[in-house]
C-alpha cells in the first residue's frame, strides 16, 4: 500500500512539474506488483490538429471527396462544376452470358475468325468523334458532347463485347425493323433503339414489366393493337411489336416535331416530356398559355435539367448506339459470325394446339419453336379464341398440314387438359360422428383457469373454516343452562 502512494505521489509531481507529458496511472491486476505509469499517446491528435490548422474542417476536405460511382453509372461535371451522375438505360446492364443462351444465339451466333478482337481500345481526339457523327446518313440529329462520349466509351469499352453479339444479332432482326420503319417512312436510324432498349434480346423484360425487343408496357402496347393475356404476350413478336413501335413513334413525332423528343418520350412518356418543357420555359419567365413554343424551348438539350433522371441518358446512348454500330472496327470490334436462319412460313390453325404436339409429331425441336413464337407464353396456340398463326420452317409447313389431326390428337388429355363440361356429384353425403379430443391451446387454457379458480375457492373455504375453528377454541366456554326437570303430575283415579 505504501508502495502504491509513494507511485501516485511521484506521478502528481511529474504532472505538476510539466518534466513529462500527461501521465495516465494504469493499477494492474497482479497482487504484489507496482503500478506502471505510461505515456499517453497524443501523437494521432496532434497529427489531426495540424491537419485541421492546414487543410481547414474536416467536415470540408470530406465534401470535396470524389463520388464513388456505381458500375452502372457515370458522372457528368457542368460548366458550373457540379457534377451530376447518370444512370445507364437498363439493357447496357444485361449479363453477356445470358444474351448468348438465347437460342438464336447458341444455334446461329458463333466466334468470329474474320478478324482477331483485340482488348485494346482506342481513343481519338473530341474532333474524330464529331466528324464521324457528321458522316453518318440519317435525319436525325446526332450532336456530340461530354454525356455522348462517356456513352461511347461504354460500348467500346466494358461492352465491347455485348456490341460484338449485338451486331451479329443484326441480321436476325434488322430487315425486320427496317421493314416496318420503311413502312411509316420513318428515319432508318431508329432500328438501333432496341439496342438501347433491350439489347436484342426479345425475351426482356425490364423492372417495371416492359418486354419485348422494342420494350412495350402493356398500357401502350394494347394502345398500338397488341394482344395481351395469360396465353399471348405479342409484345414479344418482333414483326408486331416493329410495326406497332412504328406508329407509336409516328404518333409521337406529330405530338413533338423533334426526334430527340420523341425518343426520349418513347422512354417517359410524353407527359413528363411536356412537364420538362413547361419547367424550362417557367425558369425563363414563360409563364403564359397563349405562348408559341419556339424551336428553343422544344430542344432536348435546352429541358435537359428538367428531364428524369433515367431519361437524360436516354438520348445520348442512343448517339452512341449509332456511332457504335458505324464504327465499331475502329474501336477494334469485330461481330459475331451469323448464319441465317431457315425460311420460315406460317400456319393459321382454328383449335387450340400445344407447341409440344407440334414438335413431336413433325420431329422438330421445340426450343426452336418457342424461339419462332415467341408470343405464345405457355406454349398454347389458343385457335378456339381467333385464329392464330403458328411460324414454322419453310420445308415444315407442309408437313403440318399433312399431319393436322396427328397433331391436334396427340397428348390433348394430358397437353390441353382444360374439361369443356363438367359433372356435378349429386351423391346425398352421409356423416358418422366421431369423438374427437379437444387438443386446442385455448380449450386447455381456460381448463387450467377453471381448476385453479376452483383450487383457490377451496383454499379461502379451508382457510376461513379453521379460522373459525380457531376462533371457537379461543373463545371461553360458557357453561349450558341447566335444564329443570319437570315431571308431570300423574293424575290419581279415585277408586
Amino acid at each position: 500500500m505504501k508502495k502504491k502512494l509513494i507511485w501516485i505521489l511521484l506521478a502528481l509531481f511529474l504532472i505538476g512539474s510539466g518534466g513529462m507529458a500527461e501521465a495516465q496511472v494504469v493499477n494492474k491486476t497482479v497482487k504484489d506488483t507496482p503500478v506502471v505509469i505510461e505515456e499517453e499517446d497524443t501523437e494521432e491528435e496532434d497529427e489531426y490538429d495540424d491537419e485541421d490548422e492546414e487543410d481547414g474542417d474536416l467536415d470540408e476536405e470530406e465534401d470535396d471527396e470524389p463520388v464513388v460511382l456505381g458500375e452502372d453509372e457515370i458522372a457528368v461535371t457542368d460548366k458550373e462544376g457540379n457534377e451530376e451522375l447518370i444512370e445507364f438505360p437498363e439493357a447496357m446492364t444485361y449479363d453477356l452470358d445470358s444474351l448468348l443462351n438465347l437460342y438464336m444465339s447458341k444455334t446461329y451466333l458463333t466466334g468470329t475468325n474474320d478478324c482477331e478482337m483485340k482488348d485494346v481500345n482506342p481513343t481519338y481526339p473530341r474532333e474524330v468523334y464529331i466528324e464521324r457523327l457528321s458522316r453518318i446518313p440519317s435525319v436525325m440529329e446526332l450532336a456530340y458532347n461530354d454525356v455522348v462520349q462517356k456513352f461511347i466509351d461504354r460500348y467500346a469499352g466494358r461492352l465491347r463485347y455485348s456490341v460484338s453479339y449485338m451486331l451479329g444479332a443484326m441480321n436476325f432482326y434488322m430487315p425486320v425493323f427496317e421493314e416496318a420503319l420503311e413502312a411509316y417512312q420513318l428515319p432508318l436510324e431508329l432500328k438501333y433503339l432496341p439496342i438501347i432498349e433491350s439489347a436484342l434480346n426479345p425475351k426482356a423484360v425490364s423492372r417495371v414489366g416492359a418486354a419485348g425487343l422494342w420494350q412495350f408496357m402493356p398500357a401502350t402496347g394494347k394502345q398500338y393493337g397488341l394482344e395481351l393475356n395469360s396465353l399471348v404476350d405479342e409484345r414479344r413478336d418482333p414483326v408486331k411489336s416493329s410495326y406497332a413501335a412504328a406508329r407509336y413513334l409516328k404518333a409521337l413525332y406529330k405530338i413533338f416535331g423533334d426526334w430527340n423528343l420523341v425518343i426520349a418520350a418513347y422512354n417517359c412518356g410524353p407527359e413528363n416530356i411536356n412537364k420538362a418543357i413547361r419547367r424550362a420555359r417557367a425558369a425563363k419567365g414563360k409563364t403564359q398559355e397563349g405562348d408559341v413554343l419556339t424551336p428553343a424551348d422544344k430542344d432536348y438539350w435546352h429541358i435537359y435539367p428538367y428531364l428524369p433522371a433515367e431519361t437524360r441518358g436516354y438520348v445520348p446512348a442512343f448517339i452512341a448506339a449509332n456511332y457504335i454500330m458505324t464504327y465499331y472496327c475502329e474501336h477494334n470490334i469485330c461481330p459475331m459470325t451469323t448464319r441465317l436462319p431457315a425460311q420460315t412460313d406460317t400456319i393459321v390453325v382454328r383449335r387450340n394446339v400445344h407447341l409440344e404436339q407440334v414438335a413431336a409429331v413433325l420431329g422438330l425441336d421445340i426450343d426452336m419453336l418457342r424461339s419462332l413464337n415467341p408470343e405464345y407464353r405457355r406454349d398454347v396456340v389458343p385457335g378456339l379464341t381467333k385464329p392464330s398463326v403458328i411460324r414454322l420452317p419453310l420445308a415444315d409447313a407442309g408437313r403440318f398440314i399433312d399431319n393436322e389431326d396427328s397433331i391436334y390428337n396427340y397428348r390433348t388429355d394430358e397437353l390441353l387438359n382444360k374439361r369443356l363440361e363438367v359433372t356435378i356429384n349429386d351423391d346425398v353425403p352421409t356423416y358418422t360422428r366421431t369423438t374427437k379430443k379437444v387438443t386446442r391451446k385455448n380449450s386447455r387454457a381456460k381448463r387450467n383457469s377453471r381448476v385453479t379458480r376452483n383450487k383457490r375457492t377451496t383454499a379461502r373455504k379451508t382457510t376461513a373454516k379453521k379460522r373459525t375453528t380457531a376462533k371457537r377454541k379461543a373463545a371461553p366456554k360458557k357453561k349450558a343452562p341447566v335444564k329443570k326437570k319437570t315431571t308431570a303430575k300423574k293424575s290419581r283415579r279415585r277408586r
